[in-house]
């Protein structure tokens, strides 16, 4: 977006400025006309960065045109190098917090672990201490990760979650589902003393705070000692549960040995707001979560530095890695002000495959679902967006998607479809249907330029009132392969619309299988929500079209039916269809109303008539 002189009269007292200012590394802070700082930012060079705000030709995003259209004034600070200028910018910000810098605001308490004080105790989540003697371990800042651990030592040591009181309800009642599946020891049963009961919990504790490793090697060293003492059931007993969390400890995130010290860091964006979310793993734990909202959308790129820098500005615990899930503009920079603060060497990685991008996802999601709470959608449908507009290189996840298929049977019927998908869902209301009219042989390139011109004139028709044409896409998708996307790239340049286009290629069995450019393909299949996104509208367009197509078939036959009679030609066939609207209420009607309709003789009439109550509906 452009900011005029109109929404900011004082860009010339602006330019005029900064046309004076230094070259030289710095900070630089925006004032509204009230003096309040409204944005901190740092440069290389300040001239040409506070430059980029105010030049004419400049094209920002809307939070950044939001800001600048505000700017009455700035002030600058020099600096001696760029990291020093990072410094002071994340000292400003926490001292000032501008309204459009990323402020890192959560609303989280505190989480713990409780062990209830009774013969049979209970191990649950608990997000404060009450004065009923329980044991508590915590606390913990993050509720996510204690409810982890509770569930996941409830399973593998399989306590009872059930809200029976032991010793009271022994013996009443059979046991119940859990115990029969094998997710409960069936204490209800009374057959497990208080004392060996008691062990179980001391060893799920012990889990719960030390981790897998530990928990194995203390587990095993204790079955050996009952098996050398032939108390071998329960070295039996010992071994199941090893082996129970050796199992979960291949399929989860939450308990991992490699993953002594590390942060994870993902952003999701919905089409107007970004929220970033962090994994952070200490001693071979996930131990906490947290998620916050960076308000409207920028650079992408920028974003996630900024937030990095925010993040970790105040912070003693900063970890040895960190994992993230794209780039940032300089990560050498980046890495020097975390060893800065922290002491030590901090590497900043972008992992590519295997377990560490699978973690980067599960951030990626967890940030996604805290965006669906605040917009009232889906994670996996923000997750899906965000995803495309990576994969395509889009500067914001498209909001409006429109994707085309053509339909025929040879050279007859030739009709095309288009769907909507608003925010990752289908947009029914504003999906259309052509009927190819320039094209009389079989060739899907000129049909698609055809229905793509057609399409375009109705948005630039200034008398248009039909609001899918007058809605202009974020996104186009072709049913096709590169030939299609080259086919209408000709018919959007022709009308200077810059519209991304791409086409969707399937496989020998009709499946998607990746996305076309004109010079070329991309794989689709690294991203599961993206792919699934994609493999839902070129289905649905699929099925849109060829319904269409069908029913025109079939309309086109019945017409055809009508014209047998001598003195009935296409135009009274084609009225009498659009006047009864179906079969059922044309062979419903009487000579009279047929007559009414098109006229003719009492003989006309009833040849007509005969055709039409013999026609299989």
């Amino acid at each position: 977006m452009k900011v005029t002189e109109n929404e900011n009269k004082r860009l010339p007292f602006l330019r005029e400025k900064t046309s004076k200012l230094t070259l030289s590394p710095g900070c630089y802070l925006m004032k509204n006309e009230k003096g309040k700082i409204i944005y901190i930012g740092k440069a290389k060079s300040l001239r040409k960065r506070v430059t980029s705000y105010f030049r004419a030709s400049a094209d920002h995003l809307p939070k950044v045109a939001k800001m600048v259209s505000q700017v009455y004034d700035y002030d600058f600070i020099v600096t001696d190098s760029e990291f020093e200028a990072l410094v002071l910018e994340c000292s400003l910000i926490k001292q000032n917090m501008p309204r459009y810098n990323i402020l890192l605001k959560d609303d989280k308490g505190y989480s713990y672990i409780k062990i209830t004080n009774e013969d049979y105790p209970r191990i649950s989540a608990a997000l404060q201490k009450d004065s009923d003697n329980a044991f508590y371990i915590g606390p913990y800042t993050s509720s996510y990760a204690v409810k982890q651990a509770v569930e996941e030592a409830n399973r593998v040591f399989k306590l009872p979650t059930c809200h029976k009181v032991f010793p009271r309800d022994f013996k009443k009642g059979r046991p119940c589902l859990n115990h029969h599946i094998n997710k409960c020891m069936g204490l209800c049963r009374g057959r497990i003393s208080k004392e060996d009961y008691r062990e179980i919990i001391s060893q799920a504790v012990d889990y719960m705070k030390n981790g897998s490793a530990k928990s194995v090697e203390r587990l095993t060293s204790l079955m050996e000692k009952a098996a050398e003492e032939l108390d071998f059931e329960q070295a039996a007993s010992l071994r199941d549960r090893i082996r129970a969390i050796e199992k979960i400890s291949e399929n989860q995130k939450i308990i991992d040995e490699n993953m002594q010290n590390a942060d994870i860091i993902a952003l999701a964006e919905n089409v107007e707001i970004a929220c970033a979310s962090v994994l952070m793993y200490r001693g071979g734990r996930l131990f906490d979560k947290v998620s916050f909202m960076l308000g409207e959308i920028e650079d992408t790129k920028k974003m996630r530095g900024d937030f990095l820098y925010q993040f970790y500005s105040d912070k003693a615990d900063i970890p040895k890695n960190i994992f993230l899930d794209g780039e940032i503009e300089d990560i050498e920079l980046a890495e020097k002000f975390l060893r800065e603060k922290s002491g030590r060497a901090v590497h900043i990685k972008i992992p590519q495959r295997g377990d560490m991008l699978r973690l980067v996802e599960m951030a990626r999601a967890n940030a996604g679902e805290q965006i669906s709470i605040k917009v009232g959608r889906t994670g996996k449908e923000i997750i899906a967006l965000d995803e495309l507009s990576k994969l395509l290189g889009l500067q914001s996840p498209p909001k409006y998607i429109e994707c085309y298929d053509i339909s025929n049977l040879a050279s007859a019927n030739m009709v095309a479809g288009m769907v909507v998908f608003k925010n990752a869902r289908p947009f029914k209301k504003n999906y259309k249907k052509f009927t190819i009219k320039t094209v009389f042989e079989q060739n899907d390139y000129a049909c698609m330029q055809e229905v793509i011109e057609r399409r375009i004139k109705r948005y630039l028709d200034p008398d248009e009132t039909d609001e899918g044409f007058k809605t202009l896409p974020d996104l186009i998708f072709l049913d096709g392969g590169k030939g299609h996307v080259n086919a209408v790239s000709a018919v959007l340049e022709k009308y200077h619309l810059d519209i991304p286009l791409y086409g969707l290629v399937k496989d020998s069995r009709h499946r998607t299988r990746a996305i076309a450019t004109g010079g070329g393909e991309i794989s689709v299949s690294q991203m599961k929500a993206a792919f699934n996104l994609i493999t839902r509208i070129q289905d649905e367009v699929h099925r849109y079209a060829i319904t269409f197509q069908t029913a025109k078939h079939k309309q086109n036959t019945y017409q055809l039916e009508l014209t047998k009679v001598r003195g009935i030609g296409d135009a009274k066939a084609k009225k009498l269809i659009m006047h009864f609207k179906t079969k059922e209420a044309l062979k419903s009607a009487t000579i009279d109303e047929i007559r009414s309709v098109i006229g003719g003789s009492e003989e006309q009439l009833s040849e007509l008539k005969n055709i039409i109550d013999n026609m299989k509906l």
